[in-house]
């Protein structure tokens, strides 16, 4: 490629995370720290972007064009393995959701950063990642391997947990999260056989363009914590349900409700609260092979809306319900016990009830449920 090919790439690629970063603004929570790692992820190759236009001044004559190829250069292989490792830490999180465990890969990275910037500097004195000479042509170093082995291995190390957690993530998430590593490591590999080729954050251009459409832009519709859909969505579902109803075929809800979840907050603290509901959603997940829609309605309750037509289907769906949770709580060494209230109906479709009515019905039979519970305790 020469230098107008690379100008007008790195020019597309900049325009397009530019969008992509107006356009996340709009449609995502910044203060999450999920959106926080994709936006800085955003910004630093960007950044890497412009940087690696100002590197193409190779083989222009004069102390300015020498000076930037130099510094151009320096950026470069000093930034290589930032992005990777940003990717590193939000896949980690998009599996684990727990910021705790991020921090476990924060002194791994910064040594291997800390590293890199040493062999950088070194090789400003012995050439080892490259060396510019009197012409001002750029030239690999016989260690140009090290910043790109650093990058693979990264980008590897987190299609290894996605892979390995595939139970962990949504369907829906997880063949974006796999692929993302595709594009970049193509391009890395024709970089390496085609000499003077830049298509690595071409590449990252890529994946983060196809991550937005199909997880960051989905966002909107998600609850961060649980991985639930939200409030907004289950009303637009229910409504899409009870438009497509007929008089043989209809649908479900259950509206499930922890018991005593102020409790479990209050005194194990709201860090277990967040993990009581993400853990929640997971265990009533695992109930099914397929769940077909699931919300956090609010605060400590949940909607789950079902393809089941008949009480039996639904009583049943019920039953798997109680028998995940009482495993969970006679197997589990956990310090909080798992109690639930549920109100579930099958939707009348003579009925014609609005979302509002329905969900009305629901809510009336899940609290007679409580305070059934209630007085079953006490009993």
């Amino acid at each position: 490629m020469n230098f107008t090919s690379d100008l007008v790439l790195d020019i597309y690629s900049i325009i397009l995370l530019i969008f992509i970063f107006i356009h996340a603004l709009k449609v995502t929570e910044k203060n999450l720290l999920q959106q926080k790692l994709y936006m800085l992820l955003l910004k630093v190759t960007v950044l890497m972007l412009i940087v690696d236009i100002f590197s193409r001044f190779d083989g222009n004559q004069g102390t300015i064009y020498s000076s930037i190829n130099h510094i151009a250069n320096f950026l470069i292989f000093l930034l290589s393995p930032v992005a990777p490792s940003l990717w590193l830490l939000y896949a980690h999180f998009q599996v684990y959701h727990e910021e705790k465990k991020l921090r476990g890969w924060l002194y791994p990275l910064l040594a291997i950063h800390a590293a890199n910037a040493a062999m950088l500097v070194l090789s400003q004195y012995f050439g080892w990642y490259y060396y510019i000479d009197s012409d001002n042509i750029y030239h690999r170093g016989p260690l140009y391997w090290f910043p790109v082995f650093i990058t693979v291995a990264l980008v590897l190390l987190a299609a290894l947990i996605i892979i390995r957690n595939y139970k962990s993530i949504e369907k829906k998430y997880f063949s974006s999260l796999v692929f993302f590593a595709v594009p970049p490591l193509i391009c890395i590999i024709l970089q390496i056989i085609f000499y003077g080729t830049s298509l690595i954050l071409h590449g990252i251009t890529l994946s983060l363009l196809m991550v937005f459409i199909n997880i960051q832009n989905q966002n909107m519709n998600t609850d961060y914590l649980t991985g639930a859909y939200n409030r907004k969505s289950l009303e637009t579902f229910m409504r899409e349900k009870i438009s497509a109803s007929t008089e043989n075929k209809t649908f479900s809800a259950i509206l499930i409700d922890l018991d005593d979840f102020k409790f479990i907050n209050d005194t194990l603290g709201h860090d277990m609260g967040d993990y009581v509901l993400a853990t929640s959603v997971k265990l009533i997940k695992s109930c099914f092979g397929s769940i077909d829609f699931i919300a956090r309605f609010g605060g400590d309750e949940f909607y789950i809306i079902l393809d089941v037509s008949n009480r039996d289907d639904l009583e049943a769906a019920v039953c798997r319900i109680k028998n995940c949770i009482k495993k969970h709580n006679e197997h589990g060494n956990n310090r909080y016990r798992l109690s639930l209230s549920m109100g579930y109906a099958v939707y009348d479709y003579q009925s014609h009830m609005t979302v509002e009515e329905f969900q009305k019905q629901i809510d009336e039979l899940m609290y007679e449920n409580k305070r059934a519970n209630k007085m079953k305790n006490k009993a």
